[in-house]
């Protein structure tokens, strides 16, 4: 898998409330994922980024949600969403400044 391949796959950590306690009691990182990303590619691609060995990976659809603008009625697109389970021992930095 390219380079290239890895960021197309892995789009974007989500942080949020809930992710940030899922990343608490069980090692676990939640990414915005590609729409036709499987199981097997996250993993690669989390992996190879970060230098991590990964244990698990759940992959869910979200609904975009249905909204109104000025009476016109809308809707947000659908993602994905990947929940990543690394080894106890290791953790991902979103920090790190690039060179």
């Amino acid at each position: 898998m390219s380079l290239n391949n890895l960021y197309t796959t892995i789009l974007a950590p989500v942080i949020s409330e809930k992710s940030n306690r899922v990343g608490e009691l069980s090692n676990q990182y939640v990414f915005k994922v590609a729409r036709s990303a499987n199981k097997e590619q996250v993993k690669t691609a989390v992996e190879k980024l970060f230098k991590v060995n990964v244990e698990n990976v759940s992959v869910l659809n979200v609904k975009g949600k249905t909204k109104s603008f000025r009476m016109k009625a809308g809707k947000r697109p659908d993602w994905k969403k990947a929940y990543v389970r690394i080894q106890a021992d290791q953790m991902i930095d979103f920090n790190v400044k690039a060179e």
